[in-house]
């Protein structure tokens, strides 16, 4: 690793201004589970590390009935997953939380640095020379592929390692991002970046831009959510699929209901189409499989990965009938 000036600004506006004058050489710096092995990896090796739990006051979480949940972007993955208005009103986040790596990382990782986390593919993480590191070329399209995309994956392949964002889309959020003294307030489906409109990059924060908190607009009555993942081991790993739901029920009717799937896609993906047979509709034994089948009907999988598209719609199915049966 080598040598970095520590900083350690007590505002958000102090932060941002030395992260915009670094013009790309200084990197903010939460609970480091990510940074940390990037700059070891010399993956990245920035000049200036600028602290952000030197600011008070991103570290809360603060639930107002009829409103919503507001989330520090400081907040800790296992604070998060275990606070009882997550577990009781949004049960959806707290077992995405719950899924997140070990204990360990989850006492030290933060919802903004999981949100911001950048790629684990191999080839972006290991000695490759590959596009998304200024290179020429997705070196997983013809190479080692079984973890990579399904579907969005034009010119680089990768897919988003943050479970908490695949939750969060479900849940209509909102994530506030500074940029001095001013804070723009953006729904979360806008903050993540496909290959084909940038592949050097995961999400739209610019130089000298930090996510301050996410907003999650409260839940009407008769909302079940539920997070499911696959994985291929029992702790420390990201999904290879995964997916999530908000269902809003009353009496035999569905009112209304999301889906979400991570691990598919270089974002966290929905599918507008699937949440459209959400919408009004009669529960029957056969309205899980309906709508399972109707996902990814646009995946254009690899040589290695065509696996997901099965594994996706089954999780899909096992979701729906424990939310709705």
């Amino acid at each position: 690793m080598k040598n970095f000036e520590y900083l350690q600004p007590k505002s958000i506006a102090e932060a941002a201004g030395y992260l915009k004058a670094g013009n790309g050489t200084s990197i903010p710096y939460s609970g480091g589970t990510d940074a940390l092995v990037m700059m070891k990896d010399n993956l990245i090796s920035p000049k200036k590390v600028v602290n952000l739990k030197s600011i008070p006051g991103l570290n809360s979480i603060d639930y107002i009935r009829g409103e919503g949940l507001k989330i520090g972007a400081l907040v800790t993955i296992s604070d998060l997953a275990e606070h009882p208005v997550v577990k009781d009103k949004f049960k959806i986040l707290s077992e995405a939380a719950e899924s997140i790596a070990s204990p360990q990382l989850r006492n030290v990782g933060t919802v903004g640095g999981n949100l911001c986390q950048r790629p684990r593919c191999a080839y972006f993480r290991e000695d490759f020379d590959c596009l998304r590191k200024g290179g020429n070329a997705c070196y997983a399209f013809d190479g080692e592929n079984k973890l990579h995309c399904i579907i969005g994956g034009s010119l680089c392949y990768i897919v988003h390692p943050s479970d908490l964002a695949t939750a969060l889309l479900v849940l209509n959020t909102k994530i506030s991002i500074a940029s001095g003294e001013k804070i723009n307030e953006i729904p979360i489906a806008d903050f993540f970046v496909l290959p084909d409109e940038d592949f050097t990059r995961e999400n739209i924060l610019q130089s000298g831009e930090i996510v301050t908190s996410i907003f999650i607009p409260d839940l009407p009555e008769g909302t079940k959510s539920s997070y499911i993942k696959f994985r291929e081991r029992a702790v420390w790993d990201f999904a290879v699929v995964s997916v999530g739901a908000v269902i809003q029920t009353s009496g035999s009717e569905i009112v209304s209901g999301r889906i979400a799937f991570g691990g598919v896609a270089p974002i966290p993906w929905t599918e507008s189409v699937v949440n459209s047979k959400l919408i009004n509709r009669t529960i029957d034994a056969h309205i899980a499989d309906e709508i399972a089948e109707s996902i990814l009907s646009n995946a254009d999988s690899l040589e290695m990965n065509g696996y997901k598209i099965p594994l996706a719609k089954n999780l899909t199915k096992r979701i729906l009938t424990q939310l709705l049966m």
